[in-house]
């Protein structure tokens, strides 16, 4: 069948700058461009570019530029150019339509709504580079009460990590993301003193040297696990839902499971890794319950559990449910979290916005009397250090990060995540593309990006006359709604900028 599509996007070539190396052809992925020996020119076929850019950058004389099609349809303000494409695609293939990374429609930003205060003249600012500032965060239950008994301060013994700043990587498995992303991800956190977290795709038995420094998930597929596999760990993660998919499992397809992925996955090499949409043993707050306890006797206490839910319309009493069950960390995933392979149908129609959600959560754990039973941590949509203290302000005790950290390894968002064609070699297991990712490099990216975002932190918690982030956790004082409903600023628990 003839397609009725029309290319996406325009590749624009600037022959004069062009000295035919051959650089492009080498490092698409996607079989965009090919060589006509005869007019000794590059000649391209629009139709498969994703633009993921790295032709244009990689260009050494600079001459590609990638744009969006100038093509266009008679406007109609229902059958948008995206509307009418997606239609056409499935008028032609009869499947659903995937995508890859989080919802990218425009629905409202709550981050870019809030504003932060300063501290002005009866609350003197603070000088991070002149004044000590603390950004280090604890992770899991916090006692009722203090007691004191013979002189002494008596604090129970819950299981906790401690992060050196507020933010972890945020659950990616290896199959769906390289070895070598994985391996600058767990190398990272290891330096920095946080967290990453491996996903429901096993743990390589290699880089179990970064324990200290690693979350292991429990997921419905149940790839990968063994005793080992909890104990080598800080911290346990049981996966119920994602932002991006919330509701249904996930699927890496079998040419993806390689030779050490299947040793990794405990699975089969070639066969499908599946996970199914629920866990097939949990189906209430009491079946949780009894995962929660058995991964803790499997533990021997030692370790935190956590669980991870995507932030869908009763998240509060979901939550509340959790903690009661024994959960020491709730974390909730928005509607704008990523993925590597996702219907398009429900990562844009599924969900609710991280801000919402996490403001929801706390408040019904506070209303409660139970949030300190278990920390909060949100994820889904993370730009950069001011969503994090904004987040934190809100109620979080710290944020996982996944897109922004693949960004820092070279993720352009093209979404095409769920080819494994990936031309940054982030999300493909093809050997030749998968080293484009350099660990040493990467991980020196994603250590440079925290330490940024570390010291913005610091700024703004000096402007604001706070020296420590724990002042800032849930103190929504700190921040001012613009642009809001009142509805909207009810659920967020803040005041309406002037107010």
């Amino acid at each position: 069948m003839r397609t009725a599509l029309l290319p996406e996007f325009s590749v624009v070539r600037d022959e004069n700058r062009c000295i035919q190396c051959r650089v492009c052809e080498r490092q698409c992925s996607f079989d965009v461009y090919s060589y006509d020996a005869g007019n000794n020119l590059m000649v391209h076929r629009e139709e498969n570019c994703v633009a993921c850019q790295r032709c244009s950058v990689l260009c050494p004389t600079n001459a590609l530029v990638i744009k969006m099609n100038d093509y266009t349809y008679r406007p109609n303000a229902n059958w948008t150019r995206e509307s009418i494409s997606d239609l056409k695609k499935q008028a032609e293939t009869g499947g659903v339509l995937l995508t890859g990374m989080g919802c990218d429609k425009p629905l409202k930003n709550y981050w870019d709504h809030i504003l932060l205060n300063a501290s002005q003249v009866t609350n003197p600012s603070i000088d991070p580079l002149r004044e000590p500032m603390e950004l280090r965060t604890r992770l899991g239950r916090k006692a009722d009460h203090l007691e004191i008994r013979n002189g002494n301060l008596e604090v129970p013994d819950y299981p906790y990590v401690d992060l050196s700043t507020p933010i972890m990587f945020g659950a990616m498995s290896y199959g769906a993301i390289s070895y070598n992303c994985f391996k600058s991800l767990a190398q990272a956190a290891h330096e920095v003193g946080t967290m990453f977290n491996t996903g429901e795709g096993g743990w390589p038995r290699e880089l179990r040297k970064f324990g200290t420094n690693t979350i292991v998930q429990c997921a419905s597929g149940r790839f990968g696990l063994d005793l080992e596999y909890f104990n080598d760990a800080a911290m346990v993660e049981i996966k119920i839902g994602q932002g991006a998919k919330p509701g249904i499992g996930g699927h890496l397809p079998g040419e993806k499971v390689s030779a050490h992925i299947s040793q990794t996955r405990m699975i089969p090499m070639g066969s499908d890794a599946i996970s199914p949409a629920p866990h097939h043993d949990i189906y209430s707050i009491e079946d949780l319950q009894m995962l929660v306890h058995a991964l803790k006797e499997a533990t021997d206490y030692r370790k935190p559990v956590s669980v991870k839910i995507s932030a869908v319309h009763n998240a509060p009493a979901i939550a509340s449910g959790m903690v009661r069950a024994g959960a020491d960390i709730i974390v909730i995933d928005g509607v704008r979290g990523g993925t590597g392979a996702a219907p398009k149908i429900l990562r844009d129609n599924v969900g609710l916005p991280i801000e919402l959600a996490l403001a929801a959560v706390d408040t019904r754990l506070r209303e409660e009397g139970i949030r300190n039973w278990a920390s909060l941590v949100c994820s889904g949509g993370i730009r950069n250090s001011s969503d994090i203290f904004k987040a934190i302000a809100l109620g979080a005790d710290a944020v996982y990060i996944g897109t922004a950290a693949l960004m820092a390894l070279g993720c352009t968002v093209c979404q095409k995540c769920y080819t494994g064609k990936c031309a940054w070699g982030i999300t493909t297991q093809d050997p030749y593309l998968s080293k484009r990712v350099n660990p040493e490099i990467g991980t020196q990216a994603l250590v440079n990006l925290l330490r940024a975002w570390s010291l913005e932190i610091k700024e703004m918690l000096g402007c604001a006359g706070i020296n420590s982030i724990e002042s800032v956790r849930g103190n929504r004082l700190q921040l001012r709604g613009i642009g809001l409903e009142d509805w909207e600023l009810g659920v967020l628990g803040i005041r309406g900028a002037g107010q």
